[in-house]
C-alpha cells in the first residue's frame, strides 16, 4: 500500500460524531455499493461507508447511475449530503459521491483499529514470552519476536475482516472477532493470559508448551490479509488458510534445537487450535492442545458477541 503525505485533519467529520440534519462533506471508505430499484421503478444507490469510528449507510436517490460510474466498492470516496434518521438509524442522504484523489488520505486511516494501547499489549506479549523457560521454545519465541517485519505484522493484523452491517444485524451469531487493526495482538495476549491462569489451576499442564503455543497459534494471520480501503484476505489467506500459513512461519524460524517430539507437540497445537477433525480420525494429542482449543474459542466467541451482539443477548 503506497504511502501518502497528507493525513486526515483532526477536525474532519467521522461517522461516530454525525448527527441528524447535519451536512456532510467528508471522506469514507466505500465497503458496499449496490444499485437498487425503488417502488416507483427508479434506480437508487445503497452504500456502506466506513471509517475508523464505525459504519453508516448512504443512499443516493438522484442520478444514481451517473454517481455509480464515479467510483468502485473498496475505494475511498468523498461524500456530500445530509444526515437523516430512518427507522431509528442514521443514514446519509447522498447528493454527490466520487472517488477521492490519491493524495487526499491514507486508506489505512479508515480501517477500524483496536481501542487498547498497542505498545502496552506488546509489553504484555514480551512478558508472557519471558515466562517460557524451556530453552528451545524460549529461543523460538525470541527469534519470532526479534523479527522486526513479523513483529510489525503481529501488531497490524486483525483476526478477521470486519463484518458488513448486513451480517452484524442479521440476527445470527457472529463469526468474526477482533475484526480490526491490532486485533491479532490483543487476541494473542488474551489467550496467553488465560493459559497462564489455567496452568495455576492445573499444574500438571506443560506450561511452557501451552504458553508458547498460545503465542504462536495465530501467526498465520500475519499473512492472511491485505490492507487498503478494506481489510481483505490475501491470495495466500484464501487458498491456504492461516493454520497452514502459521506452520510456514514457524518453519522459517525454528532452529534445530527444537526438534523431534517437542516440535511435533507445538505444531500439533497449532494445527488443532480450531478443533480436531474426528471424522478423519484426528484427535487431540495432548491436554495442552485441547486447552489451547478451548481457550482460543472462549476468547474469540466472547469477543465476537461483545463486538456484534448475538440473538437473545441484551446490549
Amino acid at each position: 500500500m503506497a504511502a501518502v503525505t497528507s493525513t486526515t485533519p483532526e477536525d474532519a467529520q467521522t461517522i461516530a460524531t454525525l448527527r441528524a440534519e447535519e451536512q456532510v462533506d467528508a471522506l469514507f471508505a466505500c465497503t458496499r455499493k449496490e444499485r437498487q430499484i425503488s417502488r416507483a421503478g427508479t434506480p437508487y444507490l445503497t452504500l456502506e461507508l466506513r471509517d475508523r469510528s464505525g459504519t453508516i449507510l448512504g443512499r443516493a436517490f438522484r442520478d444514481a447511475d451517473v454517481l455509480a460510474g464515479r467510483f468502485e466498492r473498496g475505494e475511498l470516496v468523498r461524500v456530500r449530503g445530509r444526515v437523516a434518521r430512518f427507522r431509528d438509524e442514521l443514514q446519509i442522504e447522498v447528493r454527490s459521491v466520487a472517488r477521492a484523489e490519491p493524495d487526499e488520505a491514507d486508506p489505512a486511516q479508515f480501517l477500524p483499529s483496536a481501542y487498547r494501547d498497542l505498545d502496552e499489549l506488546e509489553g504484555f506479549l514480551e512478558h508472557l514470552a519471558r515466562e517460557v523457560y524451556d530453552p528451545a521454545l524460549k529461543a523460538l519465541l525470541a527469534t519470532l519476536l526479534g523479527d522486526s517485519e513479523l513483529r510489525a505484522q503481529i501488531r497490524l493484523a486483525p483476526c478477521s475482516p470486519p463484518l458488513p452491517r448486513s451480517a452484524q444485524s442479521g440476527g445470527r451469531a457472529p463469526s468474526g472477532h477482533h475484526a480490526y487493526l491490532g486485533g491479532l495482538l490483543e487476541h494473542t495476549v488474551a489467550v496467553a493470559t488465560l493459559a497462564s491462569e489455567l496452568c495455576i489451576l492445573h499444574p500438571k499442564l506443560d506450561r511452557d508448551l501451552l504458553l508458547a503455543a498460545t503465542i504462536v497459534h495465530d501467526l498465520g494471520k500475519t499473512r492472511e490479509f491485505t490492507y487498503g480501503a478494506e481489510i481483505e484476505r490475501s491470495a495466500e489467506g484464501r487458498l491456504l488458510g492461516h493454520v497452514e500459513l502459521g506452520l510456514r512461519v514457524l518453519a522459517e524460524h525454528i532452529s534445530p534445537a527444537l526438534s523431534g517430539e517437542r516440535r511435533l507437540a507445538l505444531e500439533h497445537c497449532v494445527i488443532v487450535h480450531h478443533g480436531a477433525d474426528t471424522a478423519s480420525g484426528q484427535r487431540f494429542g495432548s491436554a495442552e492442545a485441547l486447552a489451547l482449543y478451548r481457550l482460543n474459542a472462549l476468547d474469540a466467541q466472547v469477543k465476537g458477541v461483545l463486538e456484534h451482539g448475538a440473538p437473545g443477548l441484551a446490549s
